[in-house]
């Protein structure tokens, strides 16, 4: 009899503990934490594959005899400098070396851009079906990080939502859920752009219409 009355309260009290940690929001704060987490994981995964690609794209370019060099340096240096910030669990959580991160990704954007654009005056690069092939996967990077950065904004703002919505936000100061920074609105539309990927002419302007 003992043993059963025991057995009934330890069922009774984890039953009142989960009802408890679900109504505070525990369980929706290791939801969205685990989301925030593998959409970061996605985001970075990304970058890298762009990383990776660029080395080939860069050397691609350099068998075009006299490519513009200062537009393939940018692309090295910005490539460099994305790939020398140390990515760890602890960077998105700083805002500061969030901000750092954008910007370095943000030149790399920038620099591969330009150096696209410019290859439009090349007419062998236009020729060359590697150059054609790794057009199409940085194509198809530049896609899938702004595919991946958005969920990655998505999730973090559920999170901050629950973070900061009563009585949530007082389970989250208990358990140190902390707020945690995001991708600002103007970074977020700068780099949600991806880099114009045409090998297109440039259309003739039209001439002016007679007076």
């Amino acid at each position: 009899m003992t043993r059963m009355f025991q057995r009934t309260s330890l069922a009774a009290f984890v039953l009142a503990a989960s009802v408890g940690l679900s109504g505070c929001g525990y369980n929706e704060f290791q939801k969205l934490d685990e989301s925030v987490t593998a959409s970061w994981s996605e985001v970075l995964s990304q970058y890298q594959r762009r990383a990776d690609l660029i080395p080939n794209i860069v050397n691609t370019v350099k068998g075009e005899a006299n490519f513009e060099q200062e537009t393939l340096t940018k692309v090295i240096e910005a490539r460099a400098k994305a790939t020398s910030i140390q990515v760890t669990p602890e960077l998105a959580k700083d805002p500061e070396a969030l901000k750092k991160f954008q910007a370095a990704q943000g030149e790399v954007s920038s620099a591969l851009s330009r150096l696209l654009v410019v290859s439009e005056n090349y007419p062998n690069l236009k020729a060359n079906q590697g150059f054609q092939d790794l057009r199409v996967q940085l194509e198809g990077t530049e896609n899938r990080i702004t595919v991946a950065r958005n969920r990655y904004i998505k999730s973090v703002a559920e999170y901050n939502v629950l973070a900061r919505s009563f009585p949530s936000n007082l389970t989250a100061k208990v358990m140190g859920y902390e707020v945690k920074p995001n991708f600002t609105v103007e970074n977020a539309a700068a780099i949600s752009t991806a880099p114009a990927v045409s090998f297109d002419t440039a259309k003739p302007a039209a001439p002016a219409a007679s007076k």
